[in-house]
């Protein structure tokens, strides 16, 4: 069994070896990750040509576009909690295969009416699942100074999302309807054949041996459990929010085309999945306290800065950048926290858990933002309600998040260094 300790000194060595095997399996669930969330937004960006062609109503084409997401949130609870007892080597096969049946069913014949697409939607949800495969898969392999930096990494497969932003309206420009569901299917079926061939479990991984209740019963009683939540719901719940809202933001608010704020929304996304590794990174070296806290900090005086509405350039870009590299970095080190606080044979369960509040965290805003701008045609109290929302994360994390950590560090004695990156391991 691998135990963290320090060093005489308390600093730490230049780092424990990781196999080689341990970042295949790192870019193997990577890779699973970002095409299975490729797979779970299909039907966002082709939601306004839905909304045209099968005369939708606003309420419709937001109902055809969450379905997805809430079930692909929901769903990371029990598939977390399975990938525990059976782990990511059954898992992520099983996940992706499934996952084929409703893009299939999408592209060649369930997008002729709303129901059928309701109902490819709702299955569609179980490529958002893979989320909770993948960080327990990860967390296992790697040693507890190196967890923040490798699930960090694996949280970039997120920019399966920007992939499908992308692409899918143009592939079925190029094409068909069915052209970016059968692409997709192929991707899928391909990752689901490699990771059941490639994909192996760290040896010794903890698996647990009480029922699934139990297990998740044990799950919600964890402090760890809700305080990730409640950081996952503001930082990972802004960049979906953002990443769903920001076209109709900049358009309604700037002016925009419809191009230009698309593409502006793909670069948004782009920095917030390029800084969710270096979130876990630098958690790994000042600790995920240290990490979150000045993310929250930079959302909240982004928001604050936006809230008046600057000219876009250069202070509204530098606004939407900076919390975009702040979103993705608290992402990342979120996830730090959980792989320091969380026990190992309940990673999987308390991921699904802190998934699902992400996912959920990010369904709303879109709609309180809405809501707003139809009532004062202003996004002014919105931004200013994100920057109150981050302030109470904020004072959160100093209090009684940084209170959990410094307890963790006391009650594992000299030989724990994860907070700070600072433990090497010993067999």
């Amino acid at each position: 069994m691998v135990q963290p300790s320090k060093s005489k000194s308390g600093s730490s060595p230049s780092g424990a070896p990781v196999s080689g095997r341990a970042w295949l399996m790192l870019a193997l669930a990577t890779i699973g990750f970002a095409v299975n969330f490729w797979a779970w937004a299909l039907l966002s960006p082709l939601g306004p040509r839905f909304k045209d062609s099968l005369d939708l109503s606003s309420f419709e084409q937001s109902l055809l576009v969450a379905v997805p997401v809430v079930v692909g949130s929901l769903g990371r609870i029990p598939v977390g909690a399975l990938t525990d007892r059976f782990g990511g080597r059954i898992m992520f096969p099983i996940v992706t295969a499934v996952t084929i049946v409703p893009v299939l069913y999408l592209g060649l014949a369930g997008h002729s009416s709303l129901a059928a697409l309701l109902a490819g939607g709702f299955f569609l949800g179980v490529g958002g699942t893979a989320f909770a495969v993948g960080v327990p898969f990860v967390n296992a392999w790697f040693p507890p100074e190196r967890r923040g930096m490798a699930i960090g990494v694996f949280g970039a497969g997120m920019g399966g999302t920007a992939i499908s932003a992308l692409t899918t309206v143009k592939l079925v420009d190029a094409g068909s309807m069915a052209t970016p569901f059968v692409l997709t299917a192929v991707l899928l079926a391909v990752y689901a054949v490699a990771a059941a061939l490639l994909l192996r479990d760290a040896p010794g991984r903890t698996v647990p041996t009480e029922p699934l209740a139990r297990r998740l019963a044990a799950t919600a009683r964890l402090s760890i459990t809700w305080q990730a939540s409640a950081l996952y719901a503001v930082a990972f719940g802004g960049y979906v929010a953002f990443s769903v809202y920001l076209p109709t933001y900049l358009k309604t608010g700037y002016g925009l085309t419809q191009a230009d704020a698309a593409n502006r929304m793909a670069g948004f996304v782009l920095l917030a999945v390029a800084m969710r590794p270096m979130g876990g990174w630098l958690s790994d070296r000042l600790g995920p306290v240290r990490v979150l806290s000045g993310s929250l900090a930079v959302v909240v005086a982004g928001a604050v800065a936006q809230s008046f509405t600057p000219a876009l350039a250069p202070a509204g870009t530098l606004a939407f950048l900076a919390m975009a590299a702040a979103l993705g970095a608290g992402s990342g080190a979120t996830f730090a926290l959980v792989a320091l606080l969380t026990p190992a044979s309940k990673v999987g369960s308390v991921t699904g858990v802190v998934g699902a509040a992400g996912g959920l965290g990010g369904f709303l805003p879109p709609l309180v933002m809405g809501s707003l701008y139809g009532a004062y045609e202003s996004y002014a109290v919105g931004l200013a309600l994100l920057a109150v929302v981050a302030a109470a994360a904020l004072v959160f994390t100093l209090t009684r998040v940084r209170a959990a950590v410094e307890g963790e560090d006391r009650a594992s004695g000299p030989g724990r260094g994860q907070r700070t990156g600072t433990a090497h391991t010993t067999v």
